[in-house]
């Protein structure tokens, strides 16, 4: 059922560079697929839904999570993943990113880039004839989000009408869960400190696209009025690859915006507590949280795999 949801989706050949021109009905379809991967290879059922096919990997960024499920993720679709970091490829000796979308688009059947600027993943986007999936970038980090929306429908078994509450950085994941909960139906609360709020376009977006009465999409600078009686609780560093040199500062300016007992305690008894990794065990989160009952980091880390494989197929099999 999921493989026909999928293929209905009408996802094959397109760009995954974030979720403003997905629908509701896709994101659901890819959800399902993703569960039902992970069902055959819990009972270890073969999936060569992408025999043959080759996925380039672009990294410009550091990676444990995204370069390890994908690679995973393509050799138990029947698959190959190739690395390739900027030092061992010509971007990094100036190579337009037009020339490499074209080039690597006459040897592979999708590519995945992790970078810092999202005008780079849209680039390659723009001269790529075989899908680009966006694996993260400083705006938007989607492939992480959906993991993350699996996990919740597994502990949750729903997402319209639950409320997540993020607390930290309006960075890259405060955006794509912005766009994904309007999408989906989901309440979405964002705390951060002044002057570090999520981008106002895509505020408004989300707001836009926000279903009536099931997405209230509420920022706010105090992250206690935000998590009372949140089903999520959801946080990231506080400091992001690239902002090294601001850790000092934006420790004194996320003072309070740790997710600790206290916090969690304002969230519903039975929230869960989301963290895309990795942790700085005591800034962002304390251990007590993250090693808690009510955590689900590492059901998150491993939906990594399941998710991306659901979206590989999606994107670039001729079965889906």
């Amino acid at each position: 059922m999921s493989m026909a949801a999928a293929r209905e989706s009408g996802l094959k050949g397109t760009h995954f560079l974030d979720f403003s021109g997905w629908t509701a009905h896709e994101m659901h379809a890819v959800l399902a697929l993703a569960n039902e991967l992970k069902q055959k290879r819990a009972k270890g059922e073969p999936t060569p839904y992408l025999q043959g096919k080759t996925l380039a990997m672009l990294f410009d960024k550091a990676s444990t999570r995204t370069r390890v499920s994908f690679e995973v993720g393509m050799y138990e679709l029947g698959g190959h993943a190739l690395f390739l970091s900027n030092q061992m490829t010509q971007v990094g000796r100036g190579e337009p990113l037009a020339d490499t979308a074209r080039v690597l688009s006459r040897y592979v059947q999708g590519i995945m880039v992790r970078t810092h600027a999202h005008a780079n993943v849209e680039e390659l986007a723009r001269y790529s004839t075989v899908p680009v999936i966006n694996g993260l970038t400083d705006d938007h980090h989607p492939v992480q989000v959906l993991a993350d929306f699996m996990t919740i429908l597994e502990h949750k078994g729903r997402l319209r009408g639950l409320t997540l509450c993020y607390v930290g950085d309006g960075n890259n994941m405060a955006h794509s869960l912005l766009q994904a909960a309007a999408l989906v139906g989901m309440h979405i609360r964002i705390a951060s400190p002044h002057g570090y709020e999520p981008r106002a376009d895509i505020v408004q977006q989300a707001r836009r696209r926000a279903m009536p009465a099931h997405s209230e999409v509420t920022v706010t600078e105090d992250p206690y009025a935000a998590a009372k009686g949140a089903d999520v609780i959801y946080t990231d560093v506080f400091t992001s690859m690239g902002q090294e040199q601001e850790a000092e500062k934006r420790l004194l300016d996320f003072a309070g915006f740790q997710v600790n007992q206290e916090l969690l305690g304002l969230a519903d008894q039975d929230a869960i507590f989301m963290h895309c990794l990795p942790a700085h065990r005591g800034e962002e989160v304390t251990e007590e949280v993250l090693e808690g009952a009510q955590s689900v980091v590492f059901d998150q880390a491993e939906n990594r795999l399941h998710a991306q494989k659901a979206l590989l197929v999606a994107l670039m099999s001729d079965h889906s």
